[in-house]
């Protein structure tokens, strides 16, 4: 996990296929909407049962009323769950189809009691969260279903093409709006989620996103025995270049080392922009010898970069190492882990830039504090 504005993007966008199937607060309210309109619909279809004339006697009135129970019965899953897969969703759209020809079999008048507009619920549902090849199916079954739905009603060919074609294409291209109107919805809070935890010059992460991941990482370090490292950049002599060739020329160090930096780091690492030339590594390391090496890593891709215009820095990197344990507050360490690794980088900078020191605080089991290996460096500047 890199940063990379373009890369990113294309993983966060929600699928357009993609349904309510988690937990949050969200999939909650839209597992509880369709299963009250569901309810609904069985109530206000049950009333039929006590209107003369509606429906057939006999059979057709059982199939009727056992039919109304199935959509309250569809109900319950949802509430119990609070969510609904994709593949429930598309059991449940295609489920509404047979349903309204069902409802029709069991009417005496299906124009009068069960107009093709009661294919809106299933085509709505599919347009807003299915997939386009679920939508697909399902206009093609709404088609199905209006054909069936008026067969009864119309003895001319012709007059039944028209009102199925009428039908049916009325109800496709509502859905087939939603559907593009939800898509375009998506990524547009997609896109603006995004910029809100990226740098808009590097297109590295920001501040936030690492506050928001850290409880992943500490989960994650706990569960496999690992540890949380964090290694502070500091571009050596920035302003220097910034007062010589100008904003423009560091503007475009900074984005070089930030492409340089996106191809060193290993694709589970967090790299972030905090502020200025500084820069910020988290990761998951099993020793200190591992997170010293990354960091050398890290400091010759930097003095490896160049701008377009020739302009090269190096950088000072402080590393800090922790132990993630039961009670922690993510948030809360990982600052104290980035401060470690700045009081590093500058003593870094101290014994002469472009170094990389290594410092793990003292475990909360071990009394002895642990110090990490510092690989030995060339001053390249």
């Amino acid at each position: 996990m890199i940063g990379r504005a373009d890369t990113e993007l294309d993983r966060t966008v929600t699928a357009p296929g993609a349904s309510p199937t988690g937990r949050g607060p969200e999939h909650r309210v839209a597992a509880f909407t369709i299963a009250t309109m569901l309810v609904l619909g069985a109530l206000m279809g049950g009333i039929n049962l006590f209107v003369d004339g509606v429906l057939h006697e006999g059979a057709g009135r059982w199939v009727y009323a056992a039919t109304m129970g199935l959509l309250i019965a569809m109900a319950v899953p949802l509430v119990v769950r609070q969510r609904a897969g994709r593949w429930h969703m598309f059991a449940l759209v295609l489920l509404g189809d047979l349903i309204y020809v069902v409802v029709v079999l069991c009417v005496q008048d299906p124009v009068r009691y069960a107009t093709p507009l009661m294919l809106l619920f299933p085509a709505f549902a599919a347009a807003w969260f299915l997939g386009r090849w679920e939508l697909g199916v399902n206009m093609v079954a709404t088609t199905l279903a209006c054909l069936v739905g008026l067969w009864p009603s119309y003895d001319n060919p012709v007059g039944l093409a028209v009102q199925v074609g009428v039908s049916a294409g009325m109800l496709n291209a509502a859905a087939l709006s939603v559907f593009v109107l939800r898509r375009r919805v998506q990524r547009l809070l997609v896109a603006t989620e995004n910029l809100s935890r990226l740098d808009p010059l590097t297109g590295l992460f920001n501040r936030r996103f690492l506050e928001e991941q850290a409880p992943r990482l500490w989960r994650q370090a706990r569960r496999d025995g690992v540890r949380v490292t964090v290694m502070v950049l500091d571009l050596d002599h920035f302003k220097r270049l910034n007062d010589a060739h100008g904003h423009a020329a560091g503007d475009a160090v900074l984005r070089a080392v930030a492409r340089a930096l996106s191809a060193a780091v290993r694709p589970s690492d967090i790299l972030a922009r905090t502020g200025g030339e500084e820069l910020v590594v988290v990761g998951l390391v099993g020793d200190g010898d591992e997170a010293a090496h990354l960091a050398e890593r890290l400091r010759f891709a930097v003095a490896s970069s160049r701008s377009a215009e020739g302009h090269a820095v190096t950088a000072s990197i402080g590393v800090a190492l922790s132990r993630p344990a039961d009670g922690e507050d993510p948030a809360q360490e990982l600052w104290r882990l980035v401060d470690r690794a700045d009081a590093a980088m500058y003593e870094a900078k101290q014994q002469g830039r472009n170094q990389v020191v290594a410092r793990c605080r003292p475990s909360a089991r071990p009394s002895v504090p642990e110090q990490l290996p510092v690989p030995a460096v060339s001053d390249v500047a």
